[in-house]
């Protein structure tokens, strides 16, 4: 019996460690042949000396467990480097399948203390990393269509965040890299679905080296053998499944994902609408209509994680 991914092959960005780890592995345990990508940089914050270390131990562990991978050191949020790593998948597998986006780092400050580079530098890794290996995997597929190859397949599986959806107040870089994200995953799936790709997003909630001060406090296993209802575990397989041919007619879409749940999000719906009586709206139509509308709304409608997961400090 053949594996879901026997046969493809894939890009997983930021995968030395964390969430990218385990969706590397995940993959390859589903039968694809993985370019392992990560810079190497111990801190969260992009900060260190790079090191080609985490890949090379993830490709060594998949490669000891019997599958085939291969790492690259690199910062995709460079241009030629993301052209240089969807070069060496094809030219160490024959073809790119499969490309996860994961890479990221985090400067965290409120809006009114945050800096230009703290503000450009997570934009940049986040967005414009997505943007650049989404790119060069696009034209990627796009010639091998406009050379008459039949059956082209692609998937792209974006890395978006809760931060985007529900806000996060000390993360104004890291909410609207995750915001552009999804904008960036919708257009690509309209655009390359004549081709044979798909794109979507996740938004994944899991206990890595980035979120640590995140979940720091929130109850972890106290059985032995018990699986953490954080671990990076319980999304990699959501992202082997978007990557498979079962996915086939899942495009341009949104999903949450952790312990044990997957929610699938709506695009942004109408709540309310209001029309004018006159020619054009005055402030004091205006006034009349939208003041009592979100009066009667309830009173800080935010999210709680620990609610929604059903876990407690301490």
């Amino acid at each position: 019996m053949s594996l879901p991914l026997e046969g493809l092959s894939a890009i997983v960005t930021g995968a030395g460690r964390g969430l990218g780890r385990a969706e590397a592995l995940e993959l390859a345990r589903l039968g694809a042949a993985v370019v392992v990508n990560d810079y190497g940089q111990p801190g969260r914050d992009g900060s260190g000396d790079a090191s080609a270390a985490p890949a090379e131990e993830v490709a060594a562990e998949i490669r000891a467990a019997g599958g085939r991978a291969v790492a690259h050191l690199g910062d995709v949020s460079d241009f030629e480097t993301a052209r240089g790593l969807v070069d060496l998948a094809v030219s160490e597998f024959g073809k790119l399948d499969v490309l996860v986006n994961n890479a990221g780092i985090l400067r965290d400050r409120m809006v009114f203390s945050m800096s230009e580079d703290e503000w450009d530098s997570v934009i940049r890794v986040h967005l414009k990393g997505h943007f650049n290996t989404t790119h060069f995997a696009a034209v990627h597929w796009r010639g091998r269509s406009k050379a008459g190859e039949t059956g082209v397949y692609g998937r792209i599986v974006n890395t978006s965040s809760e931060a985007f959806l529900a806000g996060s107040a000390g993360q104004p870089n890291y909410a609207a890299a995750k915001g552009g994200i999804v904008g960036l995953t919708t257009s690509s799936a309209l655009a390359l679905a004549r081709y044979g790709v798909t794109a979507n997003a996740i938004c994944p909630r899991a206990r890595t080296r980035m979120t640590e001060d995140v979940f720091a406090g929130f109850a972890e296993p106290t059985g032995e053998g018990d699986l953490d209802p954080l671990s990076p575990e319980h999304v990699a397989p959501l992202v082997g499944y978007l990557a498979s041919p079962a996915a086939a007619g899942v495009n341009g879409q949104l999903l949450v994902v952790h312990g044990g749940m997957v929610a699938v999000v709506d695009r942004p719906k109408v709540s309310a609408k209001f029309d004018t009586s006159k020619e054009a709206f005055t402030y004091e139509e205006l006034d009349g209509l939208l003041t009592p509308h979100y009066a009667s709304r309830p009173a800080g409608e935010t999210f709680a994680a620990a609610e929604v997961l059903g876990l407690k400090k301490g």
